[in-house]
């Protein structure tokens, strides 16, 4: 493939972007690839290349790059009769009313302008409600850019991780490794008075889709009962991506009582939200003495598109659409790994999922999970899959980055740039574009 304009736009950017790019993950080696448009499940870069997309902008386009007319004209309609105006519309109102109809956690809902957004809003809001100040979080879980949750160690030891943050914001947070249920009561032992609440993705969706171990996550909801904290889920990456329109908490059965969602709740526009009890949500300002505002919060552009978004999925067969190529897509690279890279393991559920180059396996794999690893006991790599953050760590990262990926963007398949990071499939994919897929890892693997 030739990129020899993305080389060049990339030679400007470096001059006026930090790094070349506006988000981190962006920065591929050697350099990214520019990408001009999108169409259906493909983008098409500066260069002309065609490639099949399972970046899907990193989680928010469940139909692709070609919205529903729908969703199409909704967003043409809004965005001609005035960009925004600084007082409310009807459309925030009709989006918050849908998804509190259909989210087991949401009474009441808060619009904010980005996934960070939401969860420092949720945390400010948790220890305000119970007066207390230590937030529990996951090792290798990711909240988006906020000092709370941009920390590193364990609960014996923590630090800040990333320059920039005072050490004293490190202190009232406590790390945790997901799936282990024994440190988790321990923590709480030791400091369940002054725990305000646990924040978790119910799925670590941004550390290669860890699938909880059966149970762990209503060990969060009975410990955090017991010792009067909150359970705040993110579900920024889950949210209306797995279980469907009630999102994870519905497929897991464990409500909490907060939830923050980002990407689809917004149609591919910006956007944050915080939803949950209503004596909760009401403590926000100006119902309540808990300060969150924002200018372009509830933006009637991202309403109208999320709002249809949401709508069509529920009148249309979108989610039996993509779970089933999503379970194609992953038992397809399950076979494949048998006869070329039996020690790594693939995951993922519903619409998402990943391969990490773990570098152990179980010696036979003859009943392993077919379908993406889901935690099973019985399955015979069940001691060998990624359970924690620090696990996918130790993935062969590298490989992944340098080669793995090199290769399958040259074969015309877009793949998020790191070990870490989830894919995902779309309502415009097509079953052909997963067999070219499943082609394209036999070559690379």
């Amino acid at each position: 493939m030739n990129h020899d304009e993305s080389r060049g736009l990339y030679d400007r950017a470096l001059s006026v972007l930090a790094g070349g790019v506006n988000s981190s993950v962006r920065a591929t080696k050697p350099y990214p690839f520019f990408v001009e448009r999108g169409d259906g499940a493909h983008v098409i870069d500066a260069d002309g290349n065609r490639y099949i997309d399972y970046v899907m902008g990193y989680g928010p386009l469940l139909y692709g790059h070609d919205a529903p007319e729908p969703v199409q004209a909704a967003v043409q309609k809004h965005a001609a009769a005035g960009p925004m105006y600084g007082a409310p519309t009807e459309i925030e109102v009709e989006h918050a009313e849908f998804v509190a109809r259909h989210v087991p956690s949401v009474e009441m809902i808060r619009f904010v302008n980005s996934g960070t957004e939401a969860t420092v809003s949720a945390v400010r809001l948790a220890r305000a409600a119970t007066g207390r100040d230590k937030i529990v979080v996951m090792q290798g879980g990711y909240h988006g850019a906020q000092e709370t949750t941009l920390v590193e160690g364990g609960p014996d030891g923590v630090s800040p991780s990333s320059p920039g943050i005072p050490s004293s914001f490190a202190e009232h947070t406590i790390p945790v490794p997901f799936n282990d249920p024994e440190t988790a009561h321990e923590v709480f032992e030791e400091h369940g008075e002054d725990i305000a609440a646990v924040l978790t993705e119910p799925i670590l969706g941004n550390t290669a889709i860890i699938h909880p171990v059966d149970g762990y996550l209503q060990t969060l909801r009975d410990l955090t009962d017991e010792h009067g904290a909150l359970l705040i889920f993110d579900e920024v990456i889950t949210g209306f991506r797995v279980g469907g329109l009630q999102c994870a908490q519905g497929k897991f059965g464990i409500t909490p009582d907060l939830t923050t969602f980002g990407k689809i709740i917004g149609g591919g526009f910006p956007v944050g939200a915080i939803g949950g009890r209503a004596d909760l949500i009401e403590q926000f300002t100006p119902g309540g003495d808990v300060f969150q505002s924002g200018t372009f919060s509830g933006h009637p552009v991202t309403m109208a598109a999320g709002h249809e978004y949401l709508k069509y999925a529920a009148e249309n067969d979108v989610y039996d659409h993509v779970n089933r190529l999503g379970e194609k897509l992953r038992r397809g690279i399950t076979d494949i790994l048998e006869d070329q890279a039996p020690e790594y393991t693939v995951v993922g559920t519903d619409s998402m999922f990943k391969t990490v180059f773990t570098r152990h396996g179980a010696p036979d794999r003859a009943d392993a999970c077919n379908d993406g690893c889901t935690q099973h006991e019985a399955c015979p790599n069940y001691d060998y899959c990624p359970k924690t953050g620090a696990d996918v760590a130790k993935a062969e990262t590298d490989r992944w980055e340098r080669v793995f990926w090199q290769e399958m963007k040259d074969q015309g398949v877009f793949l998020s740039a790191n070990q870490f990071e989830g894919q995902f499939v779309s309502y415009a994919h097509t079953d052909e574009d997963i067999e070219e897929t499943l082609e394209a890892y036999k070559e690379a693997l």
